[in-house]
């Protein structure tokens, strides 16, 4: 880290203690914070970036400025505006390893409304379609749902953070520009549970593999029924290995709560060679 100082001291205004920002330059791993609803995945990172800058004192920290910096934060494994929970982030060293970290099991609870189907496939979006839904039961869906266990095809939403030339479906739809539905890929749904079924909401946990859309399976699940119906809220409750337990609320976001909960990296040759075989779009990482 010595050798970093000269590089860090020309970026950095004189007024900022050197060691506070070393101490910052100097973390490595990943930890969960707590996304609420509302903002993106990125403005939640964004956020956090600024919350540390400021406590290292910073002077009117801009983390959406890229600078040529040692230091580098991502997450792992997006999650809808609109949803809440878990959302994993890698610092330093930490960004090569979200891959991996986050290669096990994912879990959402997730209540659905029968009768609208939306363009988004969830609330935030344009009701395009109304049906019935008085017929649907509770065994007709505890049936219907083990068709969507196991080894399954799923068509992932329009409205998603999937890419075509470089740019998110949800932006060019936004945009006004017309997205083709991306075709159908394999993915794996370890357990759905229905906990509560009182029409026309019903409450579904789930534990999936990576690529899963909550959305689409809700949007799925109503048509198989016979009706339709979209996601009204969705909250991740775990991704890799941490939960809402693990998870920092953004009054906790400092250096010493990152620091009780930051699990470290292997060395740099073990992390080297496990981001080789990650995927690019495994996680969003920016500069700090």
């Amino acid at each position: 880290m010595a050798g970093n100082l000269s590089n860090i001291a020309a970026t950095v205004p004189m007024a900022v203690p050197i060691s506070s920002v070393a101490r910052l330059q100097a973390l490595n791993g990943v930890f969960a914070v707590f996304k609420k609803e509302g903002p993106t995945s990125a403005d939640v990172l964004n956020a956090l970036k600024e919350a540390l800058l400021r406590e290292a004192g910073v002077t009117n920290p801009n983390p959406r400025k890229r600078k040529k910096q040692s230091m580098k934060m991502g997450h792992g494994g997006t999650l809808d505006s609109s949803a809440s929970g878990v959302l994993v982030v890698g610092v330093g060293n930490g960004t090569k390893m979200l891959s991996a970290m986050l290669a096990g099991s994912k879990k959402y609870t997730t209540v659905g409304e029968f009768g609208k189907a939306t363009d988004t496939l969830d609330a935030t979006g344009t009701v395009t379609l109304e049906k019935a839904f008085e017929h649907v039961t509770r065994a007709d869906m505890e049936e219907k749902l083990k068709s969507f266990v196991g080894n399954i095809l799923q068509v992932p939403p329009l409205y998603s953070a999937l890419k075509k030339d470089g740019q998110r479906l949800s932006v060019l739809l936004k945009q006004g520009h017309k997205v083709e539905a991306k075709p159908a890929r394999a993915i794996t749904v370890y357990n759905i549970s229905l906990q509560d079924f009182s029409p026309p909401l019903f409450t579904l946990d789930i534990e999936c593999g990576g690529g899963f859309y909550v959305r689409s399976l809700v949007d799925d699940l109503g048509k198989a029924l016979s009706s339709c119906a979209h996601v009204k809220s969705l909250t991740r409750t775990k991704q890799g290995p941490f939960t809402l337990e693990d998870v920092l609320h953004e009054e906790h976001w400092t250096l010493g709560h990152i620091l009780k909960t930051l699990q470290a990296c292997p060395t740099t040759d073990q992390t080297t060679a496990t981001h080789s075989k990650a995927s690019p779009e495994a996680d969003q990482t920016s500069n700090l």
